[in-house]
C-alpha cells in the first residue's frame, strides 16, 4: 500500500501557505502561476470530497454557507458587472471548496499541525526576507513580475508605497518602519503572526512541541506582529487574549449558578469595555499610532455605503476581490494614486454586494459559528455517552482563530477571501459534526 500522509500533510500545508501568502505567489509567478496553483489544489479538494463522498452530505453543511453560495451564484441574474461577478463566484466556490475538503478530511489534531507548518514557511520566510533587502538589497523592492495594469515602464515619481514588495523599513522599525514580509502587506503579514501566535502558544500549552522549539516559533510570530506595527492585529491579540481568559473562567464554574454568575459578568465586562472604547475611542487610536479617519478607511466606508443604499436589498453583485477594471470600482476608493480592491470592511463589503439579504445571511453564518466554536472550547470532550475527557488547549483553536478573523473584519475584507474565507468555511463545517479519525 502506498503511504499517503505525506502527500495529505503537503496538500494541507501548501494550501493554507498559498492562501495566506497569495501575493507572494502572484508577485513570483504572476497571476497565470497562481491562477494554475488555486485550480489545482480546487480540483484536490474536490476529488478529495468525492473519494470521501461517504463520509459527508451537502444536507448536512450548515444552512447559512448553503445560502451563501447559492446566493452569490444568484447574483448573476442582478450583477451591474455580471463578467466579474463570474470571476467571483468561481473564487469564492473554490475557497470554500477547500474549507469543506479539509474540514471533511483532516481531524483538528492534523488541522493544527498543518497550520503550525505553513505559518513556518509564511513567518520565517518573511523574517528572512526583509532582512536580506535591508541587509544586501538596501532598498525598496518591487515585485518581479509586473502585477496586471501596472506599467513599471512608467511609474510615478515617486512610486506609491502600496506597489512595493518590501519598503526595505526593517532597520527602521524603532523609527515608525513596518515590514511587510513575503505577503507584501503589513497588515496582512501582522493577521498572519497573530495566527501564529495563537497556534503555536496552544501547541506549548498541550504539549505538542519541543518546548525550545514553539518557543522559538512563538518568538518570530511576536517579532512579525510588533514589526508589522498593525493597530487591528494589535486589538485582535488583545481580544484574543480576553477571549481565553473568559473560557478558562467559564471551564472553572462547576455549578449552574457559578455558570450564570460568570456569564452574567463576562457580558457586563465586555459591556463596559465597548462603552469605554467608544468614548476614549480618540486616545485609544492616538495610542495605536492611529489617525482619526483610521487611514482614509472612514473615506471609504462612506463611499461604499452610499453605493450600497442605491441597492439597498440584494446589492450590487457578488465579486469578492474588487474588479477595478468594472464600473463602479473603476472609480471607487482610491488611495495614494492606487485602487483599492475591498472595502476595508467586511461587514460593509457584503453590504453592498449582496444587500441586506446577503448580510443577513452572512451574519447568520458568522454568529452560528461563533456559537459553536465556543462551546467547542468550553465543553469537555465527549467520549462516549456518559463519558467525557479531560478539557485540551487545541479545544481552543477554532474560537481564537474566528476571534481574530472578526477583529479583522471590521478594518479589513479578508473574511471574503482567501486564508479568511477558507478558515471561516472550515470552522463552519468542522464544528458542526463530530472530530473523527479520517479514513
Amino acid at each position: 500500500m502506498i503511504e499517503l500522509q505525506p502527500a495529505r500533510t503537503a496538500f494541507l500545508v501548501l494550501t493554507v501557505a498559498t492562501l495566506m501568502a497569495g501575493d507572494a505567489w502572484r508577485y513570483v509567478i504572476g497571476w497565470t502561476g497562481f491562477s494554475i496553483l488555486a485550480g489545482l489544489l480546487a480540483v484536490i479538494s474536490i476529488l478529495m470530497l468525492v473519494a470521501l463522498r461517504d463520509e459527508w452530505k451537502i444536507s448536512l453543511l450548515p444552512y447559512p454557507l448553503i445560502a451563501f453560495l447559492l446566493l452569490t451564484v444568484l447574483s448573476l441574474v442582478w450583477s451591474f458587472y455580471p463578467g466579474a461577478t463570474a470571476l467571483g463566484i468561481a473564487a469564492t466556490w473554490c475557497t470554500v471548496i477547500g474549507g469543506i475538503a479539509v474540514a471533511v478530511t483532516f481531524s483538528w489534531a492534523e488541522i493544527l499541525r498543518g497550520f503550525s507548518l505553513a505559518l513556518r514557511i509564511v513567518l520565517g520566510l518573511s523574517i528572512v526576507f526583509e532582512f536580506v533587502v535591508a541587509a544586501f538589497i538596501r532598498r525598496p523592492v518591487l515585485p518581479p513580475v509586473p502585477q496586471p495594469g501596472i506599467d513599471y515602464a512608467n511609474l510615478p515619481d515617486p512610486i506609491p508605497l502600496m506597489l512595493y514588495w518590501s519598503r526595505n523599513e526593517l532597520f527602521q522599525v524603532f523609527d515608525d518602519g513596518k515590514i511587510q514580509g513575503i505577503v507584501g502587506n503589513s497588515t496582512l503579514l501582522s493577521f498572519v503572526a497573530l495566527v501564529g501566535i495563537i497556534v503555536f502558544s496552544i501547541q506549548l500549552a498541550g504539549g505538542l512541541v519541543r518546548k525550545s522549539w514553539g518557543l522559538s516559533w512563538l518568538a518570530v510570530a511576536v517579532v512579525n506582529l510588533a514589526f508589522s506595527r498593525s493597530a487591528t492585529n494589535v486589538l485582535g491579540l488583545v481580544a484574543v487574549t480576553a477571549v481565553v481568559l473568559a473560557v478558562l473562567m467559564v471551564r472553572r464554574a462547576t455549578t449552574p449558578r457559578a455558570v450564570i454568575a460568570t456569564y452574567a459578568g463576562l457580558v457586563a465586562v465586555a459591556a463596559a469595555g465597548i462603552v469605554g472604547a467608544l468614548i476614549f475611542r480618540a486616545p485609544l487610536l492616538a495610542l495605536l499610532g492611529k489617525s482619526s479617519d483610521l487611514t482614509n478607511r472612514t473615506e471609504i466606508w462612506h463611499d461604499v455605503s452610499e453605493l450600497a443604499q442605491q441597492r439597498p436589498a440584494v446589492g450590487w453583485g457578488w465579486v469578492s476581490y474588487w474588479a477595478p477594471w468594472a464600473k463602479p470600482f473603476d472609480t471607487l476608493a482610491e488611495n495614494n494614486g492606487i485602487r483599492q480592491l475591498h472595502a476595508h470592511n467586511a461587514w460593509i463589503d457584503v453590504w453592498f454586494q449582496l444587500g441586506i439579504i446577503g448580510l443577513v445571511i452572512f451574519v447568520s453564518l458568522v454568529v452560528s459559528t461563533l456559537s459553536r466554536t465556543w462551546l467547542h472550547a468550553v465543553d469537555r470532550p465527549r467520549l462516549s455517552r456518559n463519558t467525557f475527557g479531560p478539557y485540551t488547549p487545541a479545544s481552543l483553536l477554532p474560537l481564537l482563530i474566528l476571534v481574530a478573523l472578526i477583529v479583522q473584519s471590521f478594518a479589513e475584507s479578508r473574511l471574503l477571501v482567501e486564508f479568511g474565507l477558507f478558515a471561516l468555511a472550515l470552522l463552519a463545517v468542522k464544528t458542526k459534526w463530530p472530530d473523527r479519525e479520517p479514513r
